[in-house]
């Protein structure tokens, strides 16, 4: 328990610290207003990221309508704010109608594997979006406007430290080690007596959870939304994210996401150039990924960690 209580006090001290330095830099004007929205665009990819990350690298199923539920908590956080809720209370709610959702697509759709399981989940993320379209109410294809702007630096970052707390708590807990055990081997966790298809739909709902509320914070960010900006684009982008950061490692699917997020306002300069150039690094960097390229100095960095590590164990 005082190793918890020294790892929390450890990660809470080191999150405030960074939000210090990045609120100082902003007070400063060392970041201007449009990196800081770059910046709380990280945050909320984080956010996205990490709640893909719970039901495919943890459980294992592969997920291509991801942000269906980052729509349903974007548009069900603005509609009930602009009915009179207050903010907060309605990101909550947009953030449950997406749990929601996510249970009861999970219920059906997480007995199919593999390829019929990514199938239906990309139909699901095409029905989410042309319903969206056709409801007047929510805008339709023109999208909704109105949404105040009530999206802030501090409520994004520290929304992110809340995520990754409690989802790095949900993958080491007695549910998360049956999670891991269904992408593991899902015959031979049935054969123990694990209900494959509970867990799955658990890590389903609570993705779905932090999906909506990502989608809540977008939308009081960006002030209006529209559909397509939820489509099945948006969900190979998280897959992308999930994917280059690693099998189940909370620090590179934070890394790869930031990276991923950075990179085509970087290459922003380079105009219509940008969206072949954007692919072909993302292609190479796919392949250092998966034959495992040495970059010099960062695997000698790892490396000297985990030495340090190793002697860590060793004395203990």
């Amino acid at each position: 328990m005082t190793a918890f209580v020294k790892k929390l006090a450890v990660y809470l001290a080191s999150s405030v610290a960074v939000f210090g330095v990045f609120s100082l830099l902003i007070y400063l004007g060392v970041i201007d207003a449009y990196l800081e929205r770059i910046l709380m665009t990280i945050c909320i990819n984080v956010i996205l990221a990490l709640s893909a990350n719970l039901v495919i690298n943890y459980t294992g199923q592969l997920t291509l309508g991801h942000s269906a539920f980052m729509a349903i908590g974007a548009y069900g956080a603005a509609v009930v704010n602009q009915a009179g809720v207050p903010f907060f209370l309605s990101l909550i709610i947009g953030s449950i109608i997406a749990a929601l959702f996510g249970f009861l697509i999970g219920l059906p759709t997480l007995r199919l594997k593999g390829d019929y399981l990514a199938i239906t989940t990309l139909g699901f993320c095409e029905i989410i979006v042309v319903a969206i379209q056709n409801i007047p109410m929510l805008g339709g294809a023109q999208g909704l406007t109105g949404i105040p702007g009530e999206t802030t630096f501090a409520l994004v970052f520290f929304s992110m430290v809340v995520t990754i707390l409690i989802l790095y708590h949900v993958v080491n807990s007695r549910q998360g080690r049956a999670m891991i055990s269904v992408r593991e081997d899902e015959i031979a966790a049935e054969a123990m007596g694990i209900n494959t298809t509970r867990y799955k739909i658990m890590a389903f709902t609570i993705g779905a959870f932090f999906a909506g509320f990502a989608g809540g914070l977008y939308a009081f960010l960006m002030m209006f939304i529209e559909p397509t900006s939820f489509n099945y684009f948006k969900s190979i982008d998280l897959v992308i994210y999930v994917v280059l950061g690693g099998s189940g490692n909370f620090a590179g699917c934070i890394t790869s996401t930031t990276i991923l997020t950075i990179l085509p306002e970087a290459l922003r300069f380079l105009e219509d150039y940008r969206m072949v150039i954007y692919p072909l690094l993302l292609i190479v960097i796919m392949i250092m990924r998966v034959k495992k390229v040495r970059i010099p100095w960062i695997s000698d960095l790892v490396d000297t960690f985990r030495r340090k590590g190793g002697k860590k164990n060793a004395a203990a």
